[in-house]
């Protein structure tokens, strides 16, 4: 019996296919989560050696403390939902760089975080801060970039998987890696999340948050406060992160949910 190209590509799509760990949606993974914590690992490096630290002590206090608070509870969520093993190979770290220019964070997968201090003023305050930290975090553990680079293959190298796409493509696979997580200057400009990606970080990201203490309230604010500070030239941020009516009204929807986690400190 002859088996259509179509058929065959349906088969194959199902079968890379994984879930997301906490919403349940199907993903496309193609790429084990190890190998991206090992290339995560080489650009976070080469990062920390070309930026520099902030000297700021009250700020990257609050970076170090804000991230351990959700990273615990992050954890403690996995714990919760017998999930832990989608945790493995994390190394959390939070770091506060010195950028004034630009208002921006992210998170590598394996639990590399950094913030920038120049979002600093756009936070506020703990709660904030918390917002940012959270909503980047939950990029990382519901492998988003995993996605990405699984999308990417299946676009350049017709799917091919990520052990042998190294091995026999290795300037390719980086230049698609680079393509996904680019950093410095070019991190988010790249291949932006999509907006499901967003909304769904957005949820994870204020559960977390909830958890660790902090007032999910606050996502509304900062929001607002990114999108009003915008101007004609969105701080970097924004332009992989779209601020609008939509997100926020998302946001205030999903609070009913959400607000059950928290637990004032």
């Amino acid at each position: 019996m002859k088996v259509s190209g179509a058929i065959l590509i349906s088969v194959f799509l199902f079968i890379s296919c994984s879930t997301v760990p906490l919403t349940g949606r199907r993903q496309l993974s193609l790429v084990p989560e190890s190998e991206m914590i090992t290339m995560a690992a080489t650009s976070y490096t080469d990062f920390m050696k070309e930026n520099p630290l902030s000297t700021d002590k009250t700020g990257t206090a609050l970076v170090k403390e804000t991230g351990k608070n959700i990273s615990d509870a992050v954890i403690k969520y996995f714990a919760e939902n017998n999930l832990s093993a989608q945790l493995n190979g994390y190394q959390w770290e939070f770091n506060l760089i010195k950028n004034d220019s630009t208002p921006n964070a992210w998170c590598m997968p394996g639990g590399k975080v950094v913030v920038y201090s120049g979002i600093l003023p756009y936070t506020k305050d703990k709660n904030g801060l918390a917002v940012v930290v959270s909503h980047e975090i939950a990029h990382a553990v519901a492998r988003h970039g995993s996605e990405r680079m699984s999308q990417q293959l299946l676009i350049q190298m017709g799917g091919m998987a990520m052990g042998e796409a190294v091995k026999n493509k290795p300037d390719q696979t980086k230049n698609i890696y680079n393509t996904v997580f680019g950093l410095g200057a070019q991190v988010g400009v790249l291949l932006p999340y999509s907006r499901e990606h967003e909304y769904e970080a957005d949820k994870l990201g204020l559960i977390f948050m909830a958890m660790a203490g902090y007032d999910p309230n606050a996502a509304v604010e900062f929001w607002e406060r990114m999108s009003s500070m915008g101007g004609q030239k969105p701080p970097e941020f924004l332009s992989t992160h779209p601020s609008d009516a939509a997100r926020i009204r998302k946001i205030k929807d999903a609070m009913p949910e959400v607000l059950p986690y928290y637990k004032k400190q």
